[in-house]
């Protein structure tokens, strides 16, 4: 039977999300990869009990995470079940809903039809009583927003969830839908954006917005879906995904592209003592606003080395002088959806 590191509170931040009164580990774990019906059981449980013991807190999911989609709600489940039960009270496990999950038109975006639904099955899959954060995955174009609002409004009143957020939305749409969660009283805290070096956008449209309305932010890509690790400082190593191509969100092009930035930044994070990914995560962390950083893994070791992010002293003016100039360089990378 699993028992937790009682250290596990020693080392790792807590960051306040906005104005509420939830605190969230300052690195999360997101299960997108390595959750699946596809990935050996043994190793995901490694790797969970891994992130507790290091004091993370945060556990992210999406109805559709896999692959198969929903296998990783389902394992997740699993090992919550054995493993984490004493330990609800002391996580913060969050899911979404909005890409296509099931067959037909109820299946994706965000109704209230699908909202519901898809939490629901959610909650089905992990065995939850509830969910302490409920995204809408992604805003829905053909949808008003007041009616994917108040169907997160309603799983809140339902005790379905205790708080809810919103992902990929533009700056713009987060104020407007912020507004009707005014108005409701919907403990509507956090926003996921895509947010890294190599994604800065958000800096200037969604972060603003943020601060305005006194919420927060917690990062996915946090390392460019591994462009800002050494996997690839050197080209494209034949077992990667880049290689590969098995997801449509990396491709040896991209590679190809930022290898000379990777480079240059790699010179830099080696002078502050830490490898690329751990300047990476830390520099993500050096905005207000955003509460944690998510970061995926595949085994356990790379948990422990991306916590140790939290280990080196803030930056110097030099030293974000130096990363500014370098990603100024950059050119436009293209990138799917989370």
């Amino acid at each position: 039977m699993y028992q937790a590191a009682a250290h596990r509170y020693a080392t790792m931040p807590y960051n306040r999300v906005g104005d509420s009164g939830l605190k969230l580990s300052a690195i999360g774990l997101g299960l997108w990869n390595n959750f699946g019906s596809v990935d050996a059981l043994a190793n995901q449980r490694a790797m969970l009990h891994q992130a507790f013991d290091l004091g993370i807190t945060y556990f992210d999911l999406a109805n559709n995470y896999g692959p198969a989609p929903g296998s990783a709600e389902r394992n997740f489940g699993r090992i919550m079940a054995q493993d984490f039960r004493p330990y609800r009270d002391e996580m913060v496990i969050a899911s979404k809903a909005g890409y296509v999950m099931w067959p037909g038109p109820y299946g994706n975006w965000g109704s209230r039809k699908s909202i519901i639904a898809s939490a629901n099955q959610s909650l089905a899959r992990t065995g939850l009583e509830y969910f302490d954060i409920f995204y809408s995955h992604r805003p829905d174009p053909h949808t008003a927003v007041e009616e994917t609002a108040l169907a997160l409004d309603q799983l809140v009143r339902q005790g379905k969830t205790l708080y809810v957020g919103i992902s990929n939305y533009s700056g713009a749409q987060t104020a407007a839908i912020t507004a009707i969660f005014k108005d409701l009283r919907t403990p509507f805290i956090i926003h996921q954006p895509r947010y890294n070096m190599f994604n800065r956008d958000v800096e200037t449209d969604l972060f603003p917005v943020l601060k305005r309305e006194h919420k927060a932010a917690v990062g996915f890509s946090s390392l460019s879906q591994g462009l800002l690790t050494d996997k690839y400082r050197y080209g494209i190593p034949v077992t990667s995904r880049a290689h590969k191509q098995t997801i449509p969100f990396l491709n040896s092009t991209q590679v190809e592209q930022t290898l000379a930035t990777v480079q240059k930044l790699t010179a830099v994070a080696t002078k502050r003592g830490q490898s690329l990914a751990q300047m990476a995560l830390a520099w993500n962390l050096r905005v207000p606003e955003v509460a944690s950083v998510l970061i995926g893994a595949s085994r356990p070791e790379q948990i422990v080395a991306n916590v140790q992010a939290l280990n080196h002293p803030d930056f110097t003016t030099a030293e974000l002088t130096t990363i500014d100039k370098i990603l100024a360089q950059q050119g436009p990378i293209a990138w799917g959806a989370h």
